[in-house]
């Protein structure tokens, strides 16, 4: 249980630090017009598809946007257009109302949708890659990001999602069954212990009054020092020094533990297309010891590239991203982030956590559903297809009444209080 809650909190404080990435770029991209433009440029394409198919001569769409030739069920329909919108919807609302990362909930709700878990994986990273191009704030934090530490780690992201993309294709080239597994079990056991530390803190909480025991940053973890001193003692060359400017001679690390960091969060983006950032600020804060402001400059950089390279390198160049869901969960996520934000203004806080518990939790029992599913068609275990119907049945219509529940709640929320919260964006 302590391995639980540890792990649980270094996640928690990952995807907070990854949801204000998130909210940021939605305000960037939604405060510039030139950017809106180019948005609903892209959607162009998309439009044209759907007219084709309504025409019945769908032969003309691109195979890169969903034709019949592309890896299935990737065939387009304004019906799937329309639901990947609805499944951005869903975790901009998380993201913004919540204030932590609604990534986890993509891959799981594409896949229950029928979408294999590589195409899923790869079409999530490809999101996430152009939602960061296209609302870029490197420019804002270049003056924070070390140079010697973005650079050591960016070898080691490259390198771990070169192997985790490996690995996904490898599996889905011997069976793709035994893809679709791997990527369900990988998620069951990330959404089981972030649920479950994520329901334990809501229950302390509305038991005790008291709020997280750090804050929004992630910078007052207990025993933060310790374990970054150690890591830092070691004395393994070559050495890098970073943080001059806020520590007298700066602090000293070795290359090797900056190389392997960036390895582990480019080779868990690489198998769950999550881009990475989750992990990014607490091994940057929680293990290496390095300075929040240092690490969000650091870590708006990484996301870019090893987002970037790994939907590219990995999976575009084989076929297993599907650009017109992508481009859906863009748009949805965007206006979902902005509605969620403004939400928080007139919610509790205990209110916002208690939903983010449920919705994680819906997130693995989804998966959890579904595994023994997979187990079965990969003859580890024995179901009957009934059986199987009815629990994949259960996952999907437990996952899908959750998420829906809540992002009627905010919406709801938001009309309700929309007159307030007119007046609370003039006051700002």
């Amino acid at each position: 249980m302590k391995f639980i809650t540890q792990w649980g909190r270094f996640m928690m404080m990952g995807a907070r630090a990854h949801a204000k990435w998130e909210m940021e770029i939605s305000n960037t991209i939604f405060n510039d017009k030139k950017r809106m433009i180019i948005l609903f440029l892209l959607i162009i394409p998309i439009i044209v598809g759907g007219v084709a198919i309504a025409s019945d001569v769908s032969g003309i769409i691109p195979e890169s946007l969903g034709g019949k030739k592309a890896y299935s069920p990737a065939y387009f329909t304004p019906g799937i257009f329309f639901a990947s919108i609805l499944i951005g919807l869903g975790a901009g609302l998380i993201t913004g109302c919540i204030g932590a990362g609604g990534g986890f909930i993509i891959a799981p709700a594409l896949m229950s949708a029928g979408i294999k878990g590589i195409l899923a994986v790869g079409t999530d990273l490809f999101h996430i890659f152009a939602k960061a191009i296209m609302g870029s704030v490197m420019h804002k934090k270049l003056g924070n990001i070390s140079v010697p530490l973005a650079v050591l780690f960016l070898i080691g992201a490259i390198a771990g999602a070169t192997g985790g993309g490996t690995i996904n294709r490898l599996l889905y080239e011997i069976n793709p069954v035994l893809s679709d597994t791997f990527i369900t079990t990988v998620y069951v056991l990330m959404l089981g212990i972030l649920g479950t530390y994520a329901l334990t803190d809501f229950l302390k909480s509305r038991k005790s009054g008291e709020g997280d025991d750090f804050d929004s940053g992630g910078s007052k973890v207990a025993g933060v020092g310790g374990l970054a001193r150690k890591i830092q003692s070691i004395k393994i060359p070559p050495m890098v020094t970073f943080d001059q400017g806020l520590v007298p001679g700066g602090r000293r690390i070795s290359s090797i533990f900056l190389i392997l960091s960036g390895g582990l969060v480019g080779f868990c983006a690489a198998i769950m297309g999550v881009g990475g950032g989750f992990l990014t600020f607490p091994i940057f804060v929680y293990v290496l010891g390095v300075s929040s402001m240092t690490t969000v400059g650091t870590d708006i950089f990484q996301i870019v590239f090893t987002a970037g390279y790994s939907s590219i390198s990995q999976y575009a160049v084989y076929g297993f991203i599907f650009y017109t869901l992508a481009i859906g969960m863009l748009l949805g996520s965007l206006f979902g982030i902005q509605i969620g934000a403004l939400v928080t203004k007139v919610v509790k806080e205990i209110t916002i956590r208690g939903f983010y518990a449920m919705a994680v939790l819906a997130g693995f029992v989804n998966r959890a559903f579904a595994l023994p599913g997979k187990l079965s068609e990969m003859e580890i275990i024995s179901l009957s297809k009934r059986t199987i119907m009815i629990l994949d049945q259960i996952g999907i219509w437990s996952f899908f009444i959750v998420i829906s529940i809540f992002a009627i709640w905010v919406i709801g929320t938001f009309l309700k209080n929309i007159k307030v919260l007119r007046g609370v964006e003039v006051e700002l």
